[in-house]
């Protein structure tokens, strides 16, 4: 007789095969490129749009299909939220019109770095491991790069299925339950050659060898950790004392083919069908000059897209659902050597 599966895995798979997934765009060819002359010509001759598109370098040669790859964000089972505290903040806090992380907290350099995750589905790792580092130095003031690939080899099903999608808010029990190393340990790219699934498009997901490519680095010792895992409320003032009080915060939202497109300004979809779900990191806020309220907000499809690799989305009207999935933690002290106060 077969032992029974965990509860939780049950709730994961029954609830993962009832989500419903999200479709492409009708009617185009998925072997095409991802930048279209036509989705450009809509977006800049819409007298409403509030941003500019134009052509990417970064996405020079992704094909609709390999840019949806991209978009490794899977829609969230119900029963992975069981449990998971929603953090709220007082209405009453009083908050500054414009705010950016990179200048709060200025001797943070991971803040202001942006990543790439290449063609593997692994932006809910990737934002969940820059907003952690970033509180590492905003609360510790450790100075620390962690690893995505910790996460994207070794999480296994409960974060998903690696380079092909995973769950913001499992990650980041991840770091509750297991932590993760850092990037030096294990590094997501090759450093001779390029033999990782960010590199190729083909390439499938990483083996967990849980060992330190660095002689001498013991995996356990690297580990950092979280202390919690929690939902930001979606009401903006909440996310915007989140991200003033304890630093960035990782965002999942839906993306369509315009998106692939944006350059500077403040985005809204104007057009194109949806591409998947995506996630990043939530670094700040303020209204432009045309009066539009916007999120600041870091990629991690390196400089050659977007403004330098940032972006501005419209703050306040849940645009493509970017203020209801709002995942974080806080930094742990447990095994960093020297600490009096470990948790």
């Amino acid at each position: 007789m077969g032992s029974l599966l965990p509860l939780a895995l049950l709730v994961v798979l029954s609830a993962a095969a009832a989500a419903p997934q999200l479709v492409g765009a009708a009617g185009r060819d998925h072997s095409l490129g991802i930048i279209q002359k036509d989705i450009i010509q809509t977006v800049n001759n819409h007298p409403n749009a509030g941003w500019t598109a134009g052509h990417n370098p970064y996405l020079a040669n992704y094909t609709i299909e390999q840019f949806k790859h991209m978009l490794g964000v899977k829609p969230t089972p119900p029963g992975l939220r069981a449990g998971v505290r929603t953090k709220t903040h007082l209405r009453s806090e009083q908050l500054p019109k414009v705010f950016d992380a990179r200048s709060k907290w200025s001797g943070c350099s991971t803040i202001g770095k942006i990543l790439d995750q290449g063609h593997c589905g692994s932006c809910w790792a990737f934002g969940a491991v820059e907003c952690l580092q970033d509180r590492f130095c905003i609360h510790h003031n450790m100075n620390i790069t962690l690893s995505a690939n910790d996460l994207v080899a070794c999480c296994g099903f409960m974060c998903g299925d690696g380079c092909d999608g995973g769950y913001p808010i499992s990650a980041w029990q991840y770091f509750v339950q297991n932590g993760v190393v850092t990037d030096e340990c294990d590094p997501y790219f090759d450093q001779v050659g390029c033999k990782h699934p960010g590199c190729e498009p083909a390439y499938p997901t990483p083996v967990c060898e849980k060992k330190c490519k660095v002689q001498n680095q013991v995996w356990e010792e690297k580990k950092r950790f979280s202390i919690n895992a929690y939902q930001v409320n979606s009401d903006p003032h909440e996310i915007m004392a989140e991200v003033y009080k304890n630093g960035p915060v990782e965002v999942a939202f839906t993306v369509y083919e315009d998106f692939a497109h944006y350059k500077s300004g403040v985005y809204k979809h104007i057009t194109g069908g949806v591409m998947g779900g995506h996630a990043v990191k939530l670094i700040g806020w303020g209204t432009s000059d045309a009066g539009e309220d916007y999120w600041l907000l870091a990629n991690q499809w390196n400089r050659g897209w977007g403004d330098d690799g940032y972006f501005k989305i419209i703050r306040g009207k849940n645009e493509c659902g970017i203020e209801e999935d709002v995942t974080a933690g806080m930094p742990s002290t447990k095994n960093i050597a020297g600490s009096a106060f470990a948790i």
